[in-house]
Order: C-alpha cells, then structure tokens, then sequence
C-alpha cells in the first residue's frame, strides 16, 4: 500500500486554487506516466494555463455546448479557441454528458432522470469532481482519447480547484468509467 501521498484539499472552492490544482495535477501526472489531461475551460483561462504546465502532456480542452448560454451562440470565443488549436490543444465542444437532453425534460415535465441523478451523486464529492468525470466523457465522445487513463481538471464556478485520475468512458458505457484517484478537492463546497 502506498501511503506516499495525500489527498490535497483546499478551504475553499475556486478559481483561486487553479494554478495550485495544475501543479499537483501535473507531478501526479509525471509520476503515473499519464500523457492525456482534459481540462474544463469556457473562456480559455484554465487552459491557457495548462499550457504553460503541462509541458509533454497532450491537453484537451472542454467547453459548453453551443447555446448552453444563449441560443445559437457559443460560449468559448471563436478567436480564443482558434488560439488555443494554434497551440495543440484539443478544444471539444459538447452537451453536457451528465445532463444533456434530460435537462429539457426535467425543466418541461419535472421528475427524476439517471443522468441527472447520477450528476447529482457525483456532486456530493464537489461540482468539481462531476465536472472531472463529465468532461472525460465529453472528450471520450469527441474522439480525443486514446482509452488510457487520464487525469481530469474542472472546478466549481471558474478555473480549477479538482483533479482526477479516471479511466474514461464513452456515455454508450458509462458504468466501464473509473475515478482511480482524487488528487485534489476542494473540502468545503
């Protein structure tokens, strides 16, 4: 049993933990021999710097769907995504995987769907850590993926303050994904 390392967790959740979220990511990344990363990014910022760090890791970036904000516009701006393509990233744009469709359904007709509830589920270890798992599944589906483990960032309300380590997935097979690790979360959320 190794008992190396411990799970980092921060105070609080957010963007303030972003560059620390990186970081830990990155050296467990080495130590493992991971070479995929996804992160989850809409402006750009959490990508942007993931370039800067993850130096030998193929990057993927993940954002919303077109008209998750507003209909018929994206969300990640097109000269901002240009940019990060121009720098090897990776950018899947997607409906959310642990939501999509039933969302509609939910808001039109009320209830209870699987997707969301496995959503839900998965919140109770932070936003963070359902975005992780989400994200994997999104760039799985887009074809991003070599179907080795990656480490998955994403984080509550802007930038990162969660990494996983998971086995990915496509939605077509969602209970063949495995969360292996938490490197870091945010404890209170």
């Amino acid at each position: 049993m190794n008992m190396d390392r411990l799970l980092t967790h921060f105070d609080e959740p957010g963007r303030v933990n972003t560059q620390q979220t990186l970081e830990l990511a990155y050296d467990r990344g080495r130590e493992l021999g991971i070479e995929e990363v996804i992160v989850a990014s809409s402006t750009g910022y959490t990508a942007y710097k993931a370039i800067e760090i993850f130096k030998g890791f193929k990057i993927i970036a993940v954002t919303y769907h077109c008209g998750f904000k507003q209909p018929f516009e994206r969300s990640m701006k097109e000269d901002v995504r240009k940019d990060l393509e121009e720098e090897g990233i990776k950018v899947i744009e997607a409906s959310h995987a642990l939501s999509g469709v039933e969302r509609s359904f939910a808001k039109k007709h009320g209830g209870t769907y699987p997707a969301l509830i496995m959503a839900d589920t998965l919140r109770l270890f932070g936003q963070g850590t359902k975005v992780g798992v989400e994200i994997a599944i999104m760039a799985a589906d887009g074809g991003a993926l070599s179907g080795k483990d990656v480490i998955a960032i994403g984080g509550t309300g802007r930038g990162a303050d969660t990494a996983i380590v998971i086995k990915p997935a496509h939605q077509s097979n969602i209970f063949d994904l495995r969360i292996r690790e938490i490197i870091c979360k945010p404890r209170n959320f």
